[in-house]
């Protein structure tokens, strides 16, 4: 898979970098916080990333998920954070895979190497050492997660709004929060367990969606997709959504619909010929479940052609969460 790694900007402070390949595109800005303390803010639209060989491996990772679905994996074991979840892993570089094609995070990287030994030298009253977070979190366990807890989403929350014009002072601050809130963090709370799949789940899982999603305009039942793969219909249910995080049905209609999306925006073709290709031969049908997903009928979406398909998917989202 040919990937490309690009500069958008560069300044002593921070980097943004660009990455795209066959399966998407995805925008980092990297702040240097601290020496050898990183924050990454991560804008996913891709399904795999391979990271570079200058990405230093052993170091410390914190991984906050804000939106989407992010593939961890550690030998053979297989981690998965949605949106709320944090995990805290040994980063061991190789590709990441985001099941989605859609993921916003923040990571914080440390290279205890180059950390100050004690954050205390930047706060008198931070007695946190990088070191000390590596054996705590990671001695007993390849991974560590949590649902972000109020403290936590009260952390991030505020990171992912904080104007540009304070924002070194502010990833100080917040970052320091982070580290002391982790340091007096109860390991035993971890929720790991509930984020692993094995490995035979997780291939079974992307073979049938790589099956499934190679033609669109195909109707398929469980029972069928079971006795393809020789496995029982449960398996094939619950692997799958182990790993995409919902189920073969809603995660296949989405797919469908954001194709639709695509070719409405890229052709000219017809509502009706573009519903065929999706699998559905009746038009009712089709501009239901495209606002369904999408927010917006097939017809108001091509007049929107001009506006980027994620606007339109992050309105739909906006709104669904303000219902509640």
């Amino acid at each position: 898979m040919e990937q490309t790694l690009r500069i958008l900007s560069q300044s002593a402070s921070k980097t943004v970098y660009e990455a795209s390949n066959e399966t998407g595109e995805m925008l980092m800005t990297e702040y240097r916080v601290f020496p050898g303390i990183r924050l990454v803010y991560r804008d996913v639209h891709m399904l795999r990333y391979a990271c570079p060989d200058n990405d230093t491996p052993g170091v410390l990772e914190i991984n906050h998920c804000r939106e989407g679905r992010y593939e961890h994996r550690i030998g053979r074991q297989y981690y998965y954070l949605s949106a709320g979840d944090l995990s805290v892993s040994c980063s061991a570089g190789g590709e990441a895979f985001y099941p989605t094609s859609h993921y916003h995070g923040i990571s914080v990287v440390i290279d205890p190497g180059k950390a100050p030994e004690c954050l205390s030298c930047v706060l008198d009253d931070v007695n946190v050492r990088p070191s000390a977070l590596m054996e705590k979190f990671l001695t007993a366990q390849s991974c560590f997660i949590i649902r972000s807890t109020e403290s936590l989403g009260h952390i991030f929350s505020e990171l992912y709004t904080v104007p540009e014009s304070i924002r070194m002072g502010y990833l100080k601050v917040k970052v320091l929060e982070l580290l002391l809130f982790l340091s007096s963090l109860d390991t035993g709370l971890s929720q790991t367990q509930a984020h692993t799949c094995p490995q035979s789940q997780v291939r079974l899982a992307k073979a049938v969606c790589s099956y499934v999603c190679a033609d669109m305009s195909r109707h398929i039942t469980i029972d069928q997709l079971a006795e393809h793969f020789q496995v029982s219909p449960t398996l094939l249910k619950k692997s799958f959504r182990n790993v995409y995080g919902d189920s073969l049905y809603s995660y296949v209609r989405t797919q469908k619909m954001l194709t639709a999306a695509r070719l409405l925006q890229d052709t000219d073709r017809t509502i009706l010929d573009i519903a065929g290709e999706c699998g559905y031969d009746n038009g009712s049908k089709f501009s239901k479940a495209f606002r369904e997903v999408m927010g917006i009928s097939p017809r108001d979406f091509r007049s929107r052609k001009d506006l980027p398909l994620e606007s339109v998917r992050l309105e739909r989202e906006n709104a669904f969460e303000g219902s509640f």
